[in-house]
């Protein structure tokens, strides 16, 4: 049965994505009514791209894929456990020291030089917490930054 991995994978996505999403609806409407972007906006985007993604690669799935072996599913298990420590990370470091150190330590892993790599987490995590804060109203946490 060809592509039995992508439908699995798809599954456990579409329910991700389902339950992103329920959970994204339940924050409580924002003082003075509701708005047209509030701060269940991103999450309900990314939740419908998830589910796009999850039900093509049900409908759709690669017939020939392979599961990746030596150092391609090392860097792959690295990745992950960078992304779980960023999240578990984000609250107390604050959202641009935290990025700041994934950001550099995935783009260092895929091949940049250290200090381009942790260069471009700064630059990336400055751009989205000023995007998200200060352009969308959509408050990011500042951790040891505190005031920023």
């Amino acid at each position: 049965m060809t592509g039995m991995g992508d439908r699995i994978l798809g599954l456990c996505l579409l329910v991700v994505a389902v339950a992103y999403g329920w959970v994204a609806q339940q924050w409580p409407e924002p003082f003075g009514g509701a708005e047209g972007v509030g701060p269940e906006t991103f999450p309900t985007i990314l939740a419908i791209v998830l589910v796009v993604g999850s039900l093509y690669l049900m409908i759709k799935p690669d017939a020939d894929a392979k599961w990746p072996v030596g150092k391609s599913a090392l860097e792959l298990v690295i990745s992950i456990i960078v992304l779980v420590v960023y999240a578990l990370l984000l609250e107390p470091l604050g959202f641009i020291i935290s990025t700041t150190l994934a950001v550099g330590v995935l783009s260092w892993r895929m091949g940049a030089p250290p200090r381009r790599a942790f260069v471009t987490g700064l630059i990336s995590a400055v751009v989205v917490f000023g995007l998200f804060n200060y352009g969308l109203s959509l408050s990011l946490p500042n951790g040891l930054l505190g005031g920023f």
